[in-house]
């Protein structure tokens, strides 16, 4: 195990609030009464956009009651909290009543301010949402299938096999050399001169260690040691879990993979201080597991802009570090 002092503490959207209560979804009448209880939480989701509250001190995610329409959208039971039981619903019937209204935010944008409740159920929702929006065919037979088990499944109609939804596990890491200097680098199709630690998915038969040092030796030809978890972070982009290592570089001479990597350095304390105060090099968004891992080489908090490392993309599949197979 590793130390208590090297895991990340209060990652955003990490911290478990809702007792999701399994045991209830199974109930085929749950949704239909929790959804005509006025006494019900909804967080709606329109898009990738729920509505939020930063009047005061702490930004909330708005959860209402429910609205007749509800009924007739997709809904997940999200499980219980303070007494009440929470819907995620998808309002993508009014997305274009919310485009370009302040109140009405993406996760990305106040992921990192959101209370508890609020970051726990929009991550999950939005999770959810995506892999419904993306899985609505039987991949044995092509019949388009049907929500069940209170949104947590979609069953086929035609030959009745259940289809659950997908975490796509993803390492993401600081390299750490010798002299202590973290490696930065910035993917293909990244925006403008934002630079990251690596990333990249979990490969079938391979341990969480081992995909740490295949993808740090694929994407920049060092090899690593001394492999650490830090911790981990649902990141629904649209379904991936970030699991959080640091890792000893055993050599510094850097070897580009040029279909995935446009550029890699080290950087001292006061290399990335400096250059991240002249703008020459944009780190990830205080949301990210990406900016705790650099802070956690750092030493504290980084004064910075937040800024989107990436294009945004649809929420067609696996959510990839442009021109690579990295989580972005």
């Amino acid at each position: 195990m590793p130390r208590a002092d090297a895991i990340l503490p209060d990652l955003a959207l990490s911290r478990s609030v809702l007792d999701r209560r399994g045991d209830r979804r199974a109930d085929p009448d749950l949704l239909p009464r929790l959804l005509a209880d006025r006494t019900t939480r909804v967080l709606r989701l329109v898009g990738d956009r729920v509505a939020v509250d930063g009047s005061g001190a702490t930004t909330r995610a708005v959860l209402a009651p429910p609205e007749a329409a509800d009924r007739d959208r997709l809904a997940v039971y999200l499980g219980d909290a303070g007494g009440a039981a929470h819907v995620g619903v998808v309002a993508d019937d009014v997305t274009a009543s919310v485009e370009g209204d302040p109140g009405w935010r993406t996760l990305r944008q106040v992921g990192a301010d959101l209370d508890d409740l609020g970051a726990q159920a929009f991550a999950t929702t939005l999770a959810l949402a995506n892999w419904h929006r993306a899985h609505g065919h039987c991949p044995r037979c092509g019949t388009p299938t049907e929500p069940a088990l209170s949104g947590w499944i979609r069953r086929c109609p035609a030959d009745g096999s259940e289809h659950y939804p997908r975490t796509d596990m993803a390492v993401i890491m600081a390299v750490v050399d010798a002299d202590d200097r973290l490696l930065l680098a910035r993917g293909k199709g990244f925006r403008g001169n934002g630079m990251s630690v690596l990333a990249g998915f979990v490969e079938p038969g391979e341990t969480l260690s081992a995909a740490v040092a295949r993808e740090v030796l694929e994407e920049v030809g060092i090899e690593v040691t001394e492999v650490t978890y830090l911790g981990d972070q649902p990141w629904p982009f649209p379904s991936s879990l970030m699991l959080g290592f640091t890792s000893r570089a055993l050599d510094t001479r850097l070897r580009l993979q040029p279909e995935e990597i446009e550029a890699a350095r080290w950087f001292t304390r006061d290399e990335l201080t400096a250059a991240v105060a002249d703008g020459s090099v944009a780190v990830s968004g205080r949301l990210s597991i990406s900016r705790r891992i650099i802070e956690h080489w750092y030493g504290g908090p980084i004064e910075a802009p937040e800024v989107a490392l990436r294009p945004s993309r649809p929420h067609s599949g696996p959510s990839v570090r442009p021109g690579g197979r990295g989580p972005a």
